[in-house]
C-alpha cells in the first residue's frame, strides 16, 4: 500500500479546486479528484499526471454519492490526510427573486454537502490526526447585495469551521477554512469580463485586482501542512487586502 499522504478535493474540475490538485500533487500528495462533471476531473488527471490521481465522480449532496468518494479513496490509498471542501455554487437575487428550489439547492451543496462529507471522512481522518480545510469567501464575513442566499451558506460555513475545529481538536484534527474574495475562476467570470464592475472591485481590493486560484491554493496548502499545527478554527481571509477596509471610502 503506497504511505504517500492522500487528500481528497471536492469541486475539483476547475478554478480552485484545479488548482488546488496540482498545488498538493505538486508537494507529493495522492489526489482524489471529486466533481460532477468527469471531463474536467479527467482534463485535470492528465494535467497532473494519473499516477498521482484517483478521480471519483460525484455530488456531495447526496449522501451515497459521499459514501462512495471516501470508501473508493480508502479501498484505493488505505488513509486519509486531508479534506479539502471546495465545492460550491452561487445563487444570486434578492429574496423575492429566489425561489425556494434554488434557496435548498445553494444550502444542499454549499452546506449540507459539507457536512456528509466531514461527517462521513471523520472515522479516516481521525487514524492520521488529519486536516480539513473549507472553501468559504468573504460573502460568509460581510453582506453582499443581491447575494444573501449565497451569503448565508458561506456564514454557516464559517460557524462550522469554527465549532468543529473545537470539537475536534481532542481527535487531533484541525478545521480552518480560506474566505477569497473575487477570483479568476467560472464563478467569477461575469464579474471580471464587465468593466464597470472591476473598477468597483479594484476600488475595494487594495491590491487592485482579483484573486489568482494559484494564491488560493497556495494558503488551503499552508493550512493542512504541519507548518499550520498551532491553527485550527481560524477563517484567512485570501482577498488582497479587501476585507482590511471598514467600508469607508478612499479619502
Amino acid at each position: 500500500m503506497d504511505k504517500k499522504k492522500v487528500v481528497i478535493i471536492t469541486g475539483s474540475g476547475s478554478g480552485m479546486g484545479r488548482a488546488t490538485a496540482k498545488r498538493f500533487a505538486n508537494d507529493g500528495y495522492k489526489v482524489v479528484l471529486n466533481g460532477r462533471t468527469k471531463s474536467k476531473l479527467e482534463k485535470v488527471s492528465e494535467e497532473i499526471g494519473k499516477e498521482n490521481c484517483l478521480i471519483v465522480q460525484g455530488d456531495i449532496s447526496k449522501p451515497e454519492d459521499v459514501e462512495n468518494l471516501i470508501n473508493t479513496t480508502i479501498k484505493e490509498f488505505g488513509r486519509l490526510d486531508v479534506l479539502v471542501n471546495n465545492a460550491g455554487v452561487f445563487a444570486g437575487g434578492t429574496i423575492d427573486q429566489v425561489s425556494l428550489e434554488d434557496f435548498n439547492n445553494v444550502f444542499a451543496i454549499n452546506v449540507t454537502g459539507n457536512f456528509l462529507t466531514i461527517k462521513t471522512a471523520l472515522p479516516h481522518l481521525e487514524k492520521t490526526k488529519g486536516s480539513i480545510v473549507n472553501v468559504s469567501s468573504v460573502s460568509g464575513m460581510g453582506g453582499d447585495w443581491g447575494a444573501f442566499a449565497y451569503d448565508a451558506t458561506k456564514g454557516a460555513l464559517n460557524q462550522m469551521t469554527k465549532a468543529l475545529a473545537l470539537d475536534f481538536a481532542p481527535k487531533g484534527i484541525r478545521v480552518n477554512a480560506v474566505a477569497p474574495s473575487l477570483t479568476d475562476t467560472e464563478m467569477g467570470e461575469g464579474a471580471m469580463e464587465d468593466d464597470d464592475t472591476m473598477k468597483e472591485f479594484k476600488k475595494r481590493i487594495a491590491m487592485g485586482r482579483a484573486g489568482k486560484p494559484e494564491e488560493v491554493a497556495d494558503v488551503i496548502a499552508f493550512l493542512a501542512s504541519d507548518n499550520a499545527r498551532f491553527v485550527t478554527g481560524s477563517i484567512i481571509p485570501v482577498d488582497g487586502g479587501l476585507t482590511a477596509s471598514n467600508g469607508q471610502p478612499r479619502l
